[in-house]
This record gives structure tokens, C-alpha cells and sequence, in this order.
């Protein structure tokens, strides 16, 4: 309960006090003797709005009635109201038997709660509830998981910091299942929850609905065409069906790119079915004409890890059942610096870092020139990047959403700021080119090429090697050392000829 108070603006100055006091009984002091049955219980150390209350009643001469206008003043931070106050209750001190200086030591102690404090109900009532969930996340693990991200749904930020502690406790947390997810996140096992089928987009509720209450009424569905012969609500459309596969949520019956590759066919059988039922209802003897049971799927290449996991990104806000990045991760982490070791670097360090771009945000400067504002996050966390005009000019290409980059940055930090990356250069990787770039990095070697994912630049390249097949270009970007550029020369040197 102390604990919960003392963590507010009001009394967080006197968190080491009160430690060392609870810890060392000789250190326990008190203002004043009458101050020892107030503050007992917290080591002489004003911790409640209560003390605060209590103080003025019986040091200050305070009615009841004066000493809640007093928190009143405290929790409006009237500038006005708090000098009227200070004056009453320094007058006060003086006429119930304090001293000049302890009276403006005492006052030094209640006036940081005008920066807002705890009473003790609020502080017990937070106190318990910290210990009941604490109790909850302690032993019942998954199922708290999940009661906490159905209860945040509707954040984002929220859900994607649920789903990595997730991981750190070794639960896994699966993409929707069309048979087991609920309306809301779903609790499987100990290890194991599910996304609700209420959080993938282009899925309306009344069609959800429709689905739980057919699977509740006839049980789980046994393939494609037994799910979607079921489906009748007049809501389910191709939007609908798209959502449901993009997000995983039919993954056991085949694959995601295949199934989207026969959207025509899958509604078609849906139609069929619906019109044949309404047909066998309106028949006087219930006759029915016979469905092929199966869907002839056509085949269709598999979707990549990668696109589907912009799938997922696209329809549930974030990456389920991998990330981007990871394996780039993985194969750089020795030769980048973790997004989480930001704040602790030192300002003006020069670093490299890398991860996937998110919300980018473009202004024009005060002179018109264009940069850039990037969130660059990685499998420890995210930070922002400044583009500068002179950098953002060279790498606007690359500066969207969903891109993977590797950053050579200078650390900034302010005082009253999150530290920010300044940066000097990017350079783009990908799966098939990370384990060169890291051995590149680990060299000290550092290759800015910002236009290489570019196709329009790309075909402007192989245009000018045509062009100039009889000349070797060579372009060291950044600083190289001494050491590099003697090597190239040396290089060069010892295989004269044409190229």
C-alpha cells in the first residue's frame, strides 16, 4: 500500500527515506512528538494525502472541514488557493506550539503533495488490486494473459507488448483458428492462446456470431466445404472470407495463397448450397438435389513466410506467427545495437542498429526542404529515427512502411527527451543478403547503397553496365579506413586487364 502511494509525485522524493527507515529503525525521527502517532505506521514519513490532513487537524489547529479544503487546494494546484493556505496553516504551526523553523520544515514537507498523492483508501484499493493480479499472473499465467489482452483489444500498442511478454513466459499466442478461437482471445493450455476471431478486420461481428453459433450448434467444422456450406448469414462475402484466410483462421484447410487463388469457387459452392437449401424448404416432399461435397481447389504457388506475415499485419494490426526482421535479427545481433540499449548509450555515440520501419511521418522543414520522422523497431523494441533533409533525399525510396534497414547513427539526447538516432546513412537487407552484410559490418565495412530495392533504379543500373561493360566502378560510401582503400588498391594492382 505504501508503495503504491509513495510512487506519485507527491511524496516519490521521500521513496529512499522511507526505505532506509524501514530498514534502520534508528534513523526514524519525528518532526514534532505529536507527529508519532500520525506517521507511525510509514517511519515518520508523509506518504498519504491523509497525513497531510491529520498534520493540519492537530499541529495547525485545522477543523475537518478546513483540512479537506486544504486537499482540495492541493489536488486543484491553485497557485492562489495553496499561498492562502500556506499562510493559514504557517500561522496555525506558530499558535499550537511549533518554532519559527519548524513550522517552514514541516511546510517543505506537505507542499510537493500539491503535485498530486495517494489517499490510503485509493492506495489500499491499488495495493490490492496489484496483489490480485500479480497472484493471478503468477500461477494462472495464460489465462491472465489472455484476460488481459481481450480486456485491451482495442490497443494495439497494448496487445503487441501483451504478445512479446507473452513469449518471455514461454506462451505462444497463435493466429485465429477457425475452430478454436472464441469471440475474444481464447485460452487453449498453459502454453498456448489464441487470437479471437473479433480482432481480425473485414470480419463483422453478426457474421462471427453466426459462425460460433453454428459450431456450438452442430459442433467444429470438418473441412472447407463443410465450413462453408454452413455459413449462411447474408453478411458473409468475399471481404469476409479474405479476412478469415489472410489471418490463418482456415489454415487447416489449406494453404492461405491457394485458398485466395479459388475465392470464386469457394463462394460459388457457399451460394449453391444456400440456394439448394431454400429450394429443398420450399419443396412439398423436402426432395434435395445432390452437391459435390468437395471443392476442386486450383492449384496455386504457396504465399512466402514473409507475405504472409504482411497478412497478418494488415488484417490483425501486428506479426503472429513470426516477424520481419527475426531472422535478420538472429544472423546481426552480435555486429547492432538492441533498440532497448538505446537510453544507455552515450549522446554524440555513433552506432549501427536495424529493424523494420513504422509509422513514418514526412514534414517540410522551415526553408521547404523535406525529411523525415521513423520509427525503427527490432525483436527488443522501437525508437525513433531523424532523417535529416541531406540524408532523407538520398533514402526517400526507402523510407516506407514494412521496409527493413540498417542504420549508421549518432545518439542525441536532451535533457527532458527520450534519446532519438540522427541518422547518417541506411542500407537495405534482406534475408538473402544478411549474412554478407554482417560479415561487411563486422569488418568495420559499411556499404550505403539507398536505391537497391528500387526496380526503376535498378533497370537504370543494368542499363549503365551495358553502357560501360569495359569499366569497373568502385564506390567506397562512408568513411573507409586507410586500411580498406590500400586493400582495394592492392587488389586492383595484382589483376590488371579489362573487365
Amino acid at each position: 500500500m505504501a508503495m503504491v502511494a509513495l510512487y506519485r509525485p507527491g511524496p516519490i522524493e521521500s521513496i529512499p527515506e522511507y526505505i532506509k527507515r524501514k530498514h534502520d529503525p534508528t534513523t526514524i525521527t519525528f518532526l514534532d512528538p505529536r507527529m508519532k502517532n500520525l506517521l507511525q505506521m510509514s517511519y515518520g514519513v508523509i506518504v498519504y494525502q491523509d497525513d497531510v490532513m491529520l498534520i493540519a487537524i492537530h499541529l495547525g489547529g485545522y477543523s475537518w472541514l478546513e483540512a479537506d479544503k486544504l486537499r482540495k487546494a492541493m489536488g486543484k494546484k491553485i497557485p492562489e488557493e495553496m499561498a492562502k493556505q500556506k499562510i493559514k496553516l504557517h500561522e496555525g504551526f506558530i499558535q499550537h506550539g511549533l518554532s519559527e523553523k519548524k513550522a517552514k520544515e514541516l511546510w517543505t514537507l506537505i507542499e510537493p503533495f500539491a503535485a498530486y498523492g495517494f489517499n490510503k483508501a485509493h492506495a489500499a484499493s491499488y495495493g490490492m488490486v496489484a496483489y490480485e493480479t500479480a497472484f493471478m499472473k503468477a500461477n494462472y499465467p495464460a489465462e491472465y494473459m489472455t484476460a488481459l489482452m481481450t480486456a485491451e483489444s482495442g490497443d494495439l500498442e497494448k496487445i503487441a507488448d501483451a504478445v512479446k511478454e507473452c513469449r518471455r513466459m514461454e506462451i505462444e499466442v497463435l493466429p485465429p483458428d477457425i475452430n478454436e478461437s472464441r469471440k475474444n482471445f481464447t485460452y487453449l493450455d498453459d502454453t498456448h492462446i489464441r487470437f479471437g476471431l473479433l480482432v481480425i478486420k473485414n470480419l463483422g461481428e453478426e457474421v462471427i456470431e453466426s459462425i460460433l453459433s453454428e459450431r456450438k450448434e452442430h459442433g467444429d467444422f470438418t473441412d472447407l466445404s463443410n465450413f462453408i456450406g454452413r455459413i449462411s448469414h447474408r453478411a458473409f462475402n468475399k471481404k469476409s472470407l479474405e479476412a478469415l484466410i489472410k489471418t490463418g483462421a482456415l489454415d487447416r484447410f489449406g494453404e492461405r495463397n491457394q485458398l485466395l487463388e479459388n475465392l470464386d469457387r469457394i463462394l460459388l459452392h457457399n451460394k449453391t448450397v444456400q440456394r439448394e437449401k431454400i429450394m429443398n424448404q420450399q419443396s412439398l416432399f423436402g426432395a434435395s438435389t445432390q452437391i459435390d461435397s468437395k471443392i476442386l481447389l486450383r492449384p496455386a504457388e504457396s504465399a512466402s513466410r514473409l507475405v504472409q506475415l504482411s497478412w497478418e499485419k494488415e488484417l490483425l494490426g501486428l506479426y503472429i506467427s513470426g516477424h520481419p526482421y527475426e531472422k535478420i535479427h538472429e544472423t546481426m545481433k552480435e555486429v547492432l545495437m538492441p533498440m532497448k540499449d538505446l537510453p544507455i548509450q552515450k549522446d554524440g555515440a555513433f552506432v549501427y542498429a536495424g529493424g523494420i520501419v513504422v509509422t513514418p511521418k514526412f514534414i517540410v522543414t522551415k526553408k521547404g526542404d523535406p525529411m523525415a520522422f521513423i520509427g525503427l523497431e527490432d525483436m527488443t523494441g522501437k525508437q525513433e529515427v531523424i532523417v535529416f533533409p541531406k540524408t532523407f533525399l538520398i533514402a526517400k525510396s526507402i523510407m516506407e512502411e514494412g521496409q527493413i534497414l540498417l542504420v549508421s547513427a549518432k545518439v542525441s539526447k536532451r535533457d527532458g527527451e527520450d534519446a532519438k538516432l540522427l541518422a547518417n546513412s541506411f542500407m537495405v537487407v534482406d534475408e538473402d543478403s544478411m549474412f554478407t552484410i554482417a560479415e561487411m559490418v563486422k569488418c568495420g565495412q559499411w556499404l550505403a547503397f539507398p536505391d537497391y530495392k528500387s526496380e526503376r533504379n535498378q533497370k537504370v543500373r543494368n542499363q549503365e553496365v551495358q553502357k560501360k561493360r569495359e569499366t569497373l566502378i568502385i564506390k567506397l560510401y562512408g568513411k573507409p579506413t586507410s586500411e580498406t582503400v590500400e586493400t582495394v588498391r592492392s587488389l586492383l594492382q595484382s589483376k590488371p586487364g579489362a573487365v
